[in-house]
């Protein structure tokens, strides 16, 4: 014969008793429970990317440059440009021409950086939402934050809010979150 589980103050409560959870983690019949909180979904930040000529890099890129680089000016004026990053990806580079290819951030427009390739590389969108920048093998490189080494081709090197990219001969991509 089994005996009844022990009761009074102190003893554990009675299986399905008053203040027992239920089986498996359910709830009593007839048991309150506060209601689930609602999920809403978590909307991922908006990035922007500030376009534009800058000087210090344009002056690093001029000190280890070979001869052919003697003849680029910095332009004396040339706006900066603002872009919402949206999509999966977004490419960089310079108008085709010859195809009509335009590149997402089209660096062919006036004053054109002549140091930037036709498809020079692309900003990748990552699963938590930020980007990353990928090297298309471009013939110039591709540097993040002033350095002198160039990131690796077809490599994604993911990007921190405040971030610059820096391609061409004096061309700097800032990316923001926020």
């Amino acid at each position: 014969m089994i005996s009844p589980p022990p009761s009074g103050p102190g003893a554990p409560p009675a299986p399905g008793g008053p203040g027992a959870p239920g089986g498996y983690g359910y709830p009593q019949p007839g048991a309150t429970q506060a209601p689930p909180a609602p999920a809403y979904p978590q909307q991922p930040a908006t990035w922007t990317a500030t376009i534009g000529p800058d000087r210090d890099y344009f002056m690093s890129m001029m000190q280890r440059s070979g001869p052919e680089a003697a003849g680029l000016n910095l332009p004396a004026y040339s706006p900066e440009q603002q872009r919402t990053l949206v999509g999966n990806q977004l490419t960089i580079g310079r108008r085709r021409h010859s195809t009509g290819d335009t590149p997402d951030i089209d660096l062919s427009v006036p004053p054109e950086d002549p140091g930037v390739s036709h498809q020079h590389a692309v900003l990748v969108q990552q699963p938590d939402g930020s980007w990353a920048v990928v090297d298309q093998n471009s013939t110039n490189g591709t540097t993040v934050n002033g350095s002198e080494e160039p990131i690796q081709p077809f490599v994604p090197v993911p990007l921190q809010d405040g971030d610059r990219v820096h391609v061409g001969a004096w061309t700097t991509i800032t990316v923001r979150r926020g």
